[in-house]
């Protein structure tokens, strides 16, 4: 990727945590494209360059990052495990944007997040944002496998699988006051996935 491209997409991220900040302190509906864009230090010109909403914007997050662990994936050795390589490329940008050291981990943020992603235009923009990050993962894995993404299941069912588990710890970190490692609850996850789900 080259500066210029890396550039624009460290800008829509920045835009997209403003969105996301600004809403969790002040709602949804108390935020305008303004707001988001003196946050990022840029004009409202440039947010509508990136975005055509604040729930895009915030929903964005969830898109660049599934697009990080494709591109990730794709870069994995061609002779490692279909299961490590999506460990290892999952790990390496399920942070994309905020580390675990600026993402604030208070029970004020978490029960604001929570009511950030009730709001139905919030909602339909991570439905879409989820469903095209999938497709992405099914048509990486496809060529990770030579798998057919038209006419097989699997690399569908993968890319579901890998879905759900980013939701469920996703999820359960927004339900924990503590915050527990990120990446062990990664591990974790993938290790239940793999191990075909036994009973605790």
């Amino acid at each position: 990727m080259g500066l210029r491209e890396r550039k624009k997409e460290e800008l829509r991220i920045a835009l997209s945590w403003a969105a996301i900040r600004l809403t969790v302190e002040r709602g949804f509906d108390n935020v305008k494209v303004e707001d988001i864009a003196a946050e990022a230090g840029v004009s409202p010109r440039t947010f509508n360059n990136y975005f055509s909403s604040k729930a895009e914007a915030i929903a964005a997050r969830h898109r660049e990052r599934a697009a990080q662990i494709a591109r990730e994936l794709r870069a994995r050795p061609a002779d490692e495990p279909l299961w490590e390589a999506i460990v290892q490329a999952v790990a390496a940008r399920f942070a994309l944007g905020m580390t675990e050291d600026e993402a604030p981990s208070d029970e004020g943020w978490n029960a604001g997040i929570r009511l950030m992603l009730q709001h139905p235009a919030i909602q339909g923009e991570l439905l879409r944002a989820s469903r095209a990050a999938q497709e992405e993962l099914a048509a990486t894995v496809a060529e990770r496998t030579g798998t057919d993404l038209d006419r097989d299941l699997y690399p569908h069912l993968v890319a579901g699988s890998v879905a759900a588990a980013l939701s469920a710890v996703s999820d359960l970190l927004l339900r924990t006051d503590s915050r527990p490692p990120v990446a062990e609850l990664l591990r974790d996850a993938f290790r239940q996935l793999t191990a075909g789900l036994p009973t605790p």
